[in-house]
């Protein structure tokens, strides 16, 4: 039997997602406990991985179990797992699921503290001192959308650079800034990335047009800000 669930986790108690030896990770912390638990070897396959200190409100991953798993199980996995990671929700699902490579859309958050200093934000918002122009940034943030090659806003090399956003939002209120992306797929440092080029535009360091540069021509590579991981959740995942 396979099921799937989501939970969320602070990015800030963990190397990562990914499985690592002699480093604390979300991947390994989940199958050590459910391994325990169940008193079987399991082995979870996330929706896709996040890097150190990114945060998630809505994680995925699947898992084989020769055995129902219930709510009760769940409430007391929830328990050993002290808050770290907090299981939302376990159902099953039909065994050609994936829970990569089934997804929809994924939907991320970056925070930003545009306002004083403040300690509790650290390693959950990006606190810079400068203030953004939100009026260019939502200019910016539209050329984002659609099917794009997105070569010089991607970390690593891949063969292909392609995917889709859907959708690209800019809020604020106060001085919090809040950027929500929905796309098919983020490849590494991708959002980290998009964020550094609106900032970038919100402070006059960057203009519109060199951004759709940028995109229109993605082998004229210009490097632009890269924001750290303190401010990124992974919002959502849909199947």
């Amino acid at each position: 039997m396979k099921y799937l669930i989501k939970f969320s986790y602070d990015g800030t108690k963990f190397h990562g997602f990914q499985r690592q030896v002699n480093v604390k990770n979300v991947q390994g912390t989940l199958e050590n406990v459910l391994s325990k638990y169940f008193n079987c070897n399991i082995v979870i396959k996330g929706a896709g991985r996040t890097d150190v200190g990114v945060h998630a409100y809505g994680q995925c991953a699947h898992f084989d179990i020769n055995r129902i798993v219930t709510k009760n199980d769940i409430k007391n996995i929830n328990n050993v797992l002290f808050n770290e990671i907090i299981i939302i929700s376990c159902k099953r699902v039909s065994d050609n699921f994936h829970a990569r490579y089934s997804v929809k859309y994924k939907k991320y958050v970056y925070k930003i503290n545009c306002g004083s200093f403040d300690k509790n934000k650290i390693g959950y918002y990006y606190q810079i001192k400068y203030k953004l122009d939100i009026v260019a940034m939502k200019k910016a943030a539209k050329l984002f959308v659609g099917t794009h090659d997105f070569h010089n806003f991607v970390s690593g090399e891949r063969l292909d650079y392609t995917t889709t956003i859907f959708n690209v939002k800019v809020k604020k209120r106060n001085n919090i800034f809040i950027i929500e992306f929905k796309g098919i797929a983020f490849y590494r440092y991708m959002v980290r990335h998009l964020v550094g080029a609106l900032i970038d535009v919100g402070r006059k360091k960057a203009s519109v047009n060199e951004i759709k540069k940028m995109i229109s021509f993605p082998s004229v590579f210009k490097n632009l800000s890269v924001v750290p991981s303190d401010g990124l959740y992974l919002k959502k995942i849909k199947y």
